[in-house]
């Protein structure tokens, strides 16, 4: 072995040649092994990409875990976007740190927790929108908080009529949030006294709900926007603003009442189909659309303005769900399921995406403000910030992977 190694270390122009063919031949497997493990570990992560979005997972389907291991919220209270009521770190609210530890666990997958840092990446130079009621800001300022986490230098502005609006300058990406109850235009109305079709049938006061015309708060909304989340239905089903007797809705169609008069859920019938063309008609040709369906309420012993509450320290069971959601019981919280409904049906084969983030939510009675809200009632139907809307807007991701696979 000795005379061996001294024959390779003779300075001889074979054993040169023939070194420099090994160094090459070594340098080459090298380089095939790289590429190989980053070839393979690129296509183990598609395939799993693939796993986590692919169509047989059913994101609404799962439980929620307690996961103890989660040792701080996204952000804290010191985002200055969350609206005072929403604050539950900041009011003390007993369990608003045990809030954030409840992980979405879908059954056939994971829902990962969305990083901020590649969605700022990923979605450089577009525009977000989210256009609807009080708990879709609480959404929007859900991301917004999470976003600013990690970068920090932004414009305050209210692009195309939006009542909040952030870019991220170093990203060139827009999110705003456009503030309507109804979609559809709507404001007070009352009798003329040289009378009408309305008039005449008894009607003194109440709200003109035009079902072809979209407020203007979010009516330039689809032709700025690359993406667009719509929500309605809490103010459909809101007596105590829509009374049915003193101040019903009266709804209007190319500027005539229309008679006889709809029921409300009629009406947001009539209302969902012209939004819908409106938004088809006017958005750009490579928007993606969602609608998430209705955020439930869980007011327990009454309404909101009957002593209802919400005090639970923890998310309810599947029969306790149930209990409280069933249309079959026709309880306080009924109407999560009675929108939604309306909603299936309006947006069933449109470009609309469904963002289903309703069942998911109907466990967790532990997660809106209650008495931390600083109203006079218990606050049961917006969510602590930080908190479960946290979850919707990991689902939202999830789901934007989703369109993006399919197309």
């Amino acid at each position: 072995m000795a005379n061996q190694w001294k024959k390779l270390k003779q300075p001889s122009s074979l054993s040169l040649s023939s070194s420099c063919l090994f160094l090459s031949l070594l340098s080459f497997a090298s380089l095939f092994l790289f590429f190989s493990i980053f070839n393979t570990s690129h296509q183990t992560n598609s395939v799993k990409n693939k796993v986590l979005y692919s169509k047989s997972c059913i994101f609404t389907d799962g439980q929620w875990i307690y996961d103890a291991s989660i040792n701080s919220p996204r952000y804290d209270n010191s985002c200055k976007e969350i609206y005072k009521g929403w604050s539950c770190i900041g009011s003390k609210k007993s369990n608003a740190l045990d809030i954030v530890k409840w992980r979405w666990k879908p059954y056939q997958c994971d829902l990962p927790q969305f990083d901020p840092l590649s969605f700022l990446h990923r979605f450089r130079d577009t525009n977000i929108g989210f256009v609807g009621d009080s708990l879709n800001r609480n959404m929007f300022v859900s991301l917004f908080c999470t976003l600013k986490r990690v970068s920090g230098d932004v414009k305050k502005w209210r692009p195309a009529g939006a009542d909040r609006g952030f870019t991220f300058l170093k990203y060139n990406l827009t999110i705003s949030y456009h503030r309507t109850n109804l979609l559809a235009r709507y404001g007070r109305w009352s009798a003329n006294a040289n009378g009408g079709v309305l008039e005449s049938l008894g009607y003194k006061e109440g709200y003109r709900v035009d079902v072809d015309v979209p407020e203007g708060t979010w009516a330039e909304a689809p032709s700025f926007h690359d993406i667009l989340i719509f929500n309605t239905g809490h103010w459909w089903w809101a007596p105590s603003k829509f009374d049915p007797v003193k101040s019903p809705m009266l709804f209007f169609e190319k500027g005539d009442p229309v008679v006889p008069p709809l029921s409300p859920d009629r009406g947001l019938d009539m209302v969902l189909k012209y939004m819908i063309a409106y938004v088809d008609k006017r958005m750009r040709p490579a928007t993606t659309v969602f609608m998430r369906t209705q955020s439930p309420r869980h007011f327990e012993g009454g309404d909101w303005d009957q002593g209802g509450s919400c005090q639970r320290p923890q998310p309810l069971s599947p029969q306790e769900v149930e209990e409280l959601f069933s249309l079959k019981n026709n309880g306080t919280n009924v109407e999560v399921r009675l929108v939604n409904q309306h909603l299936y049906r309006a947006f069933e084969g449109t470009k609309f995406h469904i963002l289903d983030i309703s069942h998911m939510s109907e466990f967790r009675a532990d997660a809106h403000p209650s008495t931390a809200g600083g109203k006079k009632h218990d606050d049961c139907m917006h969510w602590c910030l930080p908190g479960l809307t946290d979850i919707w807007n990991d689902l939202f991701v999830a789901y934007l992977s989703n369109v993006e696979d399919r197309t």
